[in-house]
C-alpha cells in the first residue's frame, strides 16, 4: 500500500510516516500544503493522511480537488479540532474519514488500512498459488504448510505478483507500490528482492520474468 503522510508537525508526521513503514506500508512524507499537494498528484497513492490546517495549498484545498479528481486515492483527515460540525464539514469537502488529533496510533493504521481496502480492486482476504498461502492481514506466508520468514519489501513484491494473477508486473509498477519516493528510480533494488524472494520460496519456481517486461507468477503453476 502506498501512503502519503501531509503534516506540517514534523515529529508528529515522521512518527506516522515509521509507524506505518513497519507496518509494511510504502510512505512518503509532505511537510506543508505546497509539497503534499504535488506529491498528491504526480503520485498514485491508495491513500492521503492529511492535516487540515496546513501551510501553503490548505488541507481543505488538497481534499476538495482529490474528491473531484477520478483518482481513486483515500484521505483521512487529521484535525486538531475533533467537533461535530468540524467532522461533517471535512467529509462534505470529500474525505473519506476523519480522525481528530490526539489520536491512538493503533486507531489511524486501522482506518489507513480500511481506505486503503476501498481504493485498490478487491482481492480475496487471503492469496494463494499452488502450495503459497499468504495472508496480508496476518502478513503470514506459507509453503506447503512451513511458514516463509520474508522482509516487508519480499513480502510486498509478492503481494502484487499474486494480486495481478499472472498478469505482468513491471519493475517500475512493483517499485512504486512497494517502494517510497526516495528510491533511486535506476536502482536494481526490485530485481535483487524477486532473486532472494525466490529463493526464499523455493522449488519448483513461482515467479518468472518476463524479459523486458517486468515479472510474474509462473505459468502451468496449479
Amino acid at each position: 500500500m502506498r501512503v502519503l503522510v501531509v503534516e506540517d508537525e514534523r515529529n508528529l508526521a515522521d512518527a506516522i510516516a515509521r509507524g506505518l513503514r513497519k507496518r509494511g506500508m510504502a510512505v512518503d512524507v509532505a511537510y506543508d500544503g505546497d509539497t503534499g499537494h504535488e506529491l498528491a498528484f504526480v503520485t498514485r497513492y491508495d491513500v492521503v493522511v492529511l492535516d487540515r490546517d496546513l501551510p501553503g495549498v490548505h488541507g481543505d484545498q488538497i481534499c476538495a480537488e482529490l474528491a473531484a479528481s477520478d483518482t481513486l486515492t483515500r484521505v483521512l483527515m487529521l484535525t486538531a479540532s475533533g467537533t461535530v460540525a468540524d467532522r461533517v464539514e471535512g467529509l462534505q469537502l470529500g474525505a473519506d474519514d476523519y480522525l481528530p488529533k490526539p489520536f491512538a496510533f493503533d486507531e489511524l493504521v486501522a482506518r489507513v488500512q480500511a481506505l486503503g481496502r476501498r481504493a485498490t480492486p478487491a482481492a480475496p482476504p487471503v492469496l494463494a498459488l499452488a502450495d503459497l498461502v499468504l495472508d496480508p492481514a496476518r502478513r503470514v506466508a506459507t509453503r506447503a504448510g512451513v511458514p516463509v520468514d520474508l522482509t516487508n519489501k519480499e513480502f510486498g513484491v509478492l503481494r502484487e505478483l499474486l494480486k495481478a494473477r499472472g498478469a505482468v508486473v513491471s519493475s517500475e509498477e512493483l517499485l512504486e507500490r512497494v517502494w517510497d519516493a526516495n528510491t533511486d528510480p535506476f536502482t536494481t533494488i526490485v530485481r535483487v528482492t524477486v532473486m532472494t524472494l525466490r529463493k526464499k520460496l523455493g522449488d519448483p519456481p513461482l515467479i518468472e520474468t518476463v524479459v523486458g517486461a517486468g515479472y510474474r507468477t509462473a505459468e502451468g503453476v496449479a
